[in-house]
């Protein structure tokens, strides 16, 4: 499973198993608190209620009712007034509340239901026996004694048959004895229009707060995804021998880029120095051992022109490690480099011009002429010294493989668009020479591969290749070799440039 899936998925599991929790809890306490609070007003409603019937109830006589009292007025005025009330979103029309009043013994002597139960023992139901005994009486039964509204107002009723209704009683006392109970009765079913509104509510927020959470979950994996496959790009590329800066990732991944830049840097420079000094070994045992022969022979008497000749056997081979050594150097000071030092405008075509001109002693020692093929103009943004050193040494290859009175053949100009590559600026040279085998290709540009020049059996360190293809990597370049018949087309090319005229001779 990818890494997304599995951090979405986790995100999922724990976002949605707390909401889920959550609302299990808060809609697993909302009814009772709501049934709480609405028993907690009945409680002061029975009381109150209690004392305003005290008078009416003493003074009733044994076995009486207070039907026509002028209490049993007000309660019956109370139940008969008109209401219409808006709380909040819900809408009141019914008086709600069902008023009996019992005597000592429990028997009914006020009913405010439609079907009073005057002369009916209560005195078995949980509120008025507890009320009697002098306890806190209360009960809650599935019944419906009072009319209600119409359906979708606060106390409608056509669903609420069967539904509970809370009793609440409190004492009527006169001289501290207990002379009567008075109970306040209210259906669940009108205040259940205000739960189910909250319930729902609640719901809607509550997968609010769940979709918003897993928003910020997609959100926060998408960023994760695309900042880690930064790293394993960056990686692949470090991998694949391309030098990249690290990515630029905030936090503690941040930190990991840079110290995977930290250690490839070490692990770079040490690769680097054991392989330069197994390479340098190498290629230093053959002058050495020149220069060591030159050395042992001018120390007895030899003629004069062989002195002369192994002398400049010496000066040869001390002019063949001290190039060697400039190269390695130049060549380590590019890799560790992560781009052209000094980026600027270059023209192309110019800086071939300057590098020929510094190389027209070399090609006249060898009769070699130069023809332009294509000449356009091109800006490069670019290291002109590293421009100017990779050119030099592709003319300089060239040079060193071409026979006497051969032709180089330059080019300069703009390739077309290839896939997704695009346009790219490039430099082309071919030479005549004896050329490179097709296989060999991959091979060039590495560190001491070379292959013999003509008419020598020494061959070069082919380091000057090797910085040529560096110097390419650090300006996003190619450096792609072709066959010729005869020689080698060499190719450099640059993807940065803007292009003017074109011209061709």
């Amino acid at each position: 499973m990818r890494l997304g899936l599995r951090l979405f998925l986790g995100f999922f599991l724990v976002a949605g198993l707390s909401a889920f929790i959550l609302l299990r809890v808060v809609l697993g306490e909302f009814k009772p608190s709501v049934r709480e609070v609405m028993e907690d007003m009945m409680v002061d409603t029975a009381n109150l209620v209690a004392a305003l019937a005290r008078d009416e109830l003493a003074a009733m006589p044994p076995g009486g009712d207070l039907v026509g009292t002028a209490f049993a007025q007000r309660v019956r005025d109370y139940a008969e007034r008109p209401v219409d009330a808006r709380i909040l979103s819900a809408r009141k029309r019914t008086l709600d509340f069902r008023i009996y009043v019992t005597d000592a013994s429990g028997r009914v002597v006020l009913d405010t239901s439609p079907a009073p139960a005057v002369g009916q023992d209560y005195s078995a139901w949980n509120d008025v026996a507890r009320t009697l005994r002098g306890q806190y009486g209360a009960r809650t039964t599935p019944e419906q004694l009072t009319p209600y509204g119409n359906a979708g107002d606060l106390g409608n009723g056509k669903d609420a048959q069967g539904s509970p209704v809370m009793y609440v009683a409190a004492p009527v006392r006169l001289d501290g004895r207990t002379i009567g109970v008075v109970t306040v009765a209210k259906p669940a079913a009108a205040v259940q229009q205000i739960i189910y509104r909250a319930e729902r509510r609640i719901w809607i927020a509550g997968l609010s707060l769940l979709a918003v959470s897993l928003a910020v979950g997609v959100a926060v994996t998408a960023w994760m995804i695309v900042t880690v496959r930064r790293l394993r790009r960056y990686a692949q590329e470090v991998q694949m021998g391309e030098r990249q800066a690290p990515p630029r990732v905030p936090g503690e991944l941040g930190d990991l880029a840079h110290a995977m830049d930290a250690m490839r840097e070490r692990l770079d420079g040490r690769e680097r120095l054991e392989h330069m000094a197994r390479a340098l070994t190498h290629e230093l045992k053959s002058p050495l051992a020149a220069l060591r022969g030159a050395g042992e022979l001018l120390q007895d008497d030899l003629p004069a022109a062989d002195r002369q000749r192994f002398a400049a056997q010496v000066v040869s081979q001390s002019e063949r490690m001290t190039e060697l050594v400039e190269r390695l150097l130049a060549l380590s000071t590019l890799e560790l480099r992560r781009g052209p030092a000094h980026p600027r405008p270059v023209a192309l075509a110019a800086a071939v011009d300057e590098v020929l001109a510094q190389l027209d002693d070399r090609l006249a020692q060898q009769a070699l002429t130069v023809r332009w093929l294509r000449r356009d103009e091109v800006e490069l943004q670019a290291d002109a010294e590293m421009l100017m050193l990779a050119i030099s040494n592709l003319l300089a290859n060239a040079i060193d493989f071409s026979p006497s009175g051969a032709e180089l053949t330059l080019q300069v100009g703009v390739e077309p668009a290839s896939g997704a590559a695009g346009r790219r600026a490039f430099f082309e040279l071919r030479d005549q020479g004896p050329g490179v085998p097709t296989a060999a290709f991959a091979q060039l540009g590495e560190r001491f591969f070379s292959t013999a020049r003509p008419g020598s059996l020494r061959k070069g360190s082919g380091l000057g290749l090797a910085i040529v293809r560096q110097i390419a990597g650090l300006h996003r370049g190619e450096l792609r070799f072709e066959r010729a018949e005869p020689g080698l087309r060499v190719r450099l090319s640059f993807p940065h440039f803007t292009a003017a005229t074109q011209t061709s001779s």
